[in-house]
């Protein structure tokens, strides 16, 4: 049986968690929805368990290394009562609480024995308040966070503000994480066509083949730095995998986002998923799936030299396109 998807949604106090899933969940029986507060919030036609937020520390606390002990009881609990027939679950939702970071979710999730074998995380989804959001980004270290390793960032109240301020801010989203998708909501509905699509964006990437790319991240943020690796060319793929392993074994905690696809030798493509220690487990795609060049691959770092990991990602490279050349002679 396939993993049961997870889409974990996020977003700053007030800026309508609540109401985009009222929205979007509404007549869906298939869904379980878990809140991370002390209350379950009514939802007509769901599951719905509340989680509190009790967090145990293990890996000499380290705060990407939690695991939030209640969310994975009711998952758990979740599972028992689909197999007695007591629901019919194939999707679960988990809204996080305005000042928590989504990426301990992730974690708990790949990394619990069983939970990991049934259910896997489709999609962090990230509510950005049109009306608010630049001033709290300003001010909330927290909504700067949960903005950086979104995989989707839905600006809600967009309906609020006037075009040009609605321009602005996905214009400051797109600096700070380039891999998200960021879409619209007006009256907590998303708009069906987003407003930035990086994989609708594959045929923009850069000509010269394997070139890597240190980009300065966003001014907003300080020490927050991206590094692109382009996608116009074959990667080594055990290169990179021992690369990036240890790239997340030495500075997990400091990689807060790693999205994109690369090219293999062969024209097949691989689909890269992670948040700072946690990568999904890579998807194989081949090239007939992607309409255009594939985008690459986007780091987004912080307190990182991205000019010494681009150095780095080179020479593994170099290192393993010799070494499996004189393998192959």
């Amino acid at each position: 049986m396939s993993a049961i998807p997870i889409v974990v949604v996020g977003g700053f106090l007030g800026s309508g968690k609540t109401t985009l899933l009222r929205s979007t969940l509404t007549g869906d029986p298939h869904t379980a929805v878990i809140v991370n507060e002390f209350g379950a919030i009514s939802l007509d036609h769901r599951l719905l368990r509340a989680s509190e937020d009790r967090v145990a520390v293990v890996g000499g606390g380290c705060a990407c290394c939690a695991k939030r002990e209640d969310l994975m009881h009711v998952l758990r609990e979740l599972l028992d009562d689909r197999d007695r027939g007591r629901n019919e679950m194939r999707r679960v939702v988990i809204e996080m609480s305005g000042l928590a970071d989504p990426a301990p979710v992730v974690f708990t999730i790949a990394t619990d024995p069983m939970l990991r074998h049934h259910y896997a995380v489709e999609r962090l989804t990230v509510t950005v308040d049109a009306v608010n959001g630049a001033h709290q980004l300003g001010v909330h270290a927290e909504v700067a966070k949960q903005i950086l390793v979104a995989d989707e960032l839905v600006v809600t109240k967009a309906d609020l503000v006037e075009p040009e301020q609605l321009e602005v801010l996905v214009e400051r989203l797109a600096g700070l994480n380039p891999a998200a998708t960021i879409r619209a909501a007006r009256e907590g509905v998303p708009d069906p066509q987003p407003l930035r699509d990086p994989a609708a964006e594959a045929g923009t990437a850069r000509a010269l083949a394997g070139r890597l790319e240190a980009e300065l991240g966003s001014q907003h943020t300080g020490d927050v730095r991206t590094l692109r690796v382009d996608g116009a060319g074959p990667v080594d793929w055990v290169g990179f995998a021992v690369w990036l392993s240890m790239l997340l074994h030495t500075h997990g905690e400091q990689v807060l986002r790693v999205k994109g696809l690369l090219e293999l030798d062969g024209g097949a493509l691989v689909s890269i998923n992670g948040v700072q220690h946690i990568v999904h487990t890579p998807e194989h795609l081949p090239a007939e799936r992607i309409p255009d060049e594939p985008p690459g691959i986007v780091f987004i770092t912080r307190g990182l030299d991205t000019d010494r990991l681009s150095t780095s990602l080179a020479a593994f490279q170099r290192v393993a396109r010799i070494t499996g050349g004189a393998a192959a002679a």
